[in-house]
């Protein structure tokens, strides 16, 4: 599939340690309702995604995937909360991460990854998210 144009993040974030391992985290305050970051990767069946598994792989429900393993995809980062500060928004076959709150610059960026996900990957080893 021909790769696709992305937009690029709107304020400064950085990937270090957090409560469940690495976690993306504002390096400056952003405001509520803003666009942080897209989740990127390439397009992929739902039989590809099957096939290759993983925790990165962003189901769009319409037989498309993001999967988005790649480094580059620092959207990746960012971990579940079951009181998230910022939330996915899906846009035709892309994701983009926007903030519900005002997040302070250093605290995690958090959304809620949906039941079917934490429940298959997160709470397996119970939830880490600050909540708990």
């Amino acid at each position: 599939m021909k790769p696709r144009a992305f937009r690029q993040p709107q304020f400064s974030v950085i990937v270090r340690r957090g409560l469940s391992g690495l976690g993306l985290f504002a390096q400056e305050e952003i405001p509520r309702g803003r666009f942080i970051i897209e989740y990127v990767g390439p397009l992929v069946r739902d039989a590809e995604a099957d096939r290759i598994g993983g925790r990165y792989l962003f189901d769009l429900g319409n037989g498309w995937n993001i999967d988005g393993a790649g480094r580059a995809n620092l959207a990746r980062y960012a971990n579940h909360a079951c009181k998230p500060n910022a939330e996915s928004r899906q846009i035709g076959n892309r994701i983009q991460i926007w903030s519900r709150k005002r997040i302070a610059a250093g605290e995690e960026i958090t959304y809620d990854y949906g039941k079917s996900y934490a429940d298959a990957f997160v709470y397996v080893g119970g939830c880490r998210c600050a909540a708990h």
